[in-house]
């Protein structure tokens, strides 16, 4: 995957610390053959995924009816959705860091209101739209590049930013896995062995990856470009970054859930990180249809159109929201710009 741009300087590339890898190695063709014919894979696993996931939501819908769901949507309090929409908040706030952290790790400033812009519009809009590649780096690319950043500097940002999300979901996943491993196996359909064994794998990769970065300088190689990879102090960073993102989003999902939810967070933290990344997997946006039937399988003991409501309104609180609210944002930011810019031809 091309995360970096061609570069038409050498002074750019060193000063984004991405450089010229080595061409023309032997196993160049190799490595394309095996990429030509094991391509497919990926693909097909995504399509039986998504398909598994729709026949489940299907067959647990079943005894659902527009009247039961309507009710469960409107059976919502006030209170709850307040408390929802503050840790949708908290969340967005949290994403905002990313950006923050990977400008620092590509040792660029720039004022934390644009920062902050957009991360938040890039991520709403993804998390909506999907294709996060094209959307969100489209939107990074109109923004920051008004303030002097290279396309090859925003795809870095990107890449680095993608490293924050997989550290948080990484620790939130092992130490839940580990703290609730036998709750877990019976919502799970797995052993308390197994999911020990999933945790303490999930929190070795990540302990063992902020080792790594901290014993030296560090590459990730993209054809023939290189990008440092952040040292310690800049992943753990990232790692704390990530683990409030994740908890925050997940909360504003528990706090919706039926009064007859007896779970305790960290147990749904996993079930929900769980969701989170058979919905990835599936290249669905937002993993619409799998995340829902991951959490209506997990949560079979409640009736299932008060879950199905609070999920629709997880929807409508996490993505619908705040992708309103960053297409709104942009409207006025290029408003603004363009005012700038006639202001500045009109003076003498």
């Amino acid at each position: 995957m091309n995360f970096v741009e061609k570069r038409k300087d050498l002074a750019e590339s060193e000063a984004i610390g991405v450089s010229r890898a080595e061409a023309g190695s032997p196993a160049e063709p190799k490595r394309g053959w095996v990429k030509r014919h094991y391509a497919w894979i990926g693909t097909c696993a995504s399509v039986l995924l998504l398909a598994a996931s729709a026949v489940v939501l299907w067959k647990l819908s079943e005894e659902i009816t527009w009247a039961k769901l309507g009710a469960a949507l409107t059976g919502v309090g006030g209170m709850q959705l307040g408390i929802a929409f503050g840790f949708v908040a908290i969340s967005y706030f949290f994403l905002t860091f990313y950006d923050a952290l990977a400008l620092k790790q590509l040792k660029l400033k720039m004022p934390y209101r644009i920062t902050a812009l957009a991360s938040f519009t890039s991520y709403a809009v993804s998390f909506t739209l999907g294709f996060p590649l094209f959307t969100a780096g489209t939107i990074r690319y109109w923004v920051y590049s008004s303030r002097g950043l290279s396309a090859a500097k925003i795809a870095a940002l990107t890449v680095i930013a993608g490293f924050t999300f997989w550290l948080g979901m990484g620790v939130v996943l092992g130490l839940s896995l580990i703290v609730e491993a036998g709750q877990l196996a019976g919502l799970a359909f797995t052993s308390i062995r197994v999911n020990q064994g999933v945790g303490v794998a999930a929190l070795f990769s990540v302990v063992g990856y902020l080792i790594w970065v901290s014993i030296k300088r560090r590459y990730i190689t993209v054809k023939h470009w290189r990008l440092e990879l952040p040292g310690a102090t800049v992943s753990f960073s990232q790692m704390l970054v990530g683990i409030g993102d994740v908890c925050a989003a997940a909360a504003v999902l528990y706090v919706l859930m039926p009064p007859e939810l007896t779970l305790g967070f960290s147990t749904f933290v996993a079930i929900y990180v769980l969701a989170a990344m058979l919905g990835i997997a599936s290249n669905v946006p937002g993993g619409a249809g799998v995340f829902e039937a991951t959490i209506m399988l997990a949560m079979s003991s409640l009736p299932r159109d008060e879950v199905l409501g609070s999920l629709l309104l997880f929807r409508v609180c996490y993505y619908l929201v705040p992708f309103l609210v960053a297409l709104a944002m942009l409207g006025i930011y290029e408003v603004a710009k363009r005012l700038r810019r006639r202001r500045a031809a009109n003076d003498p």
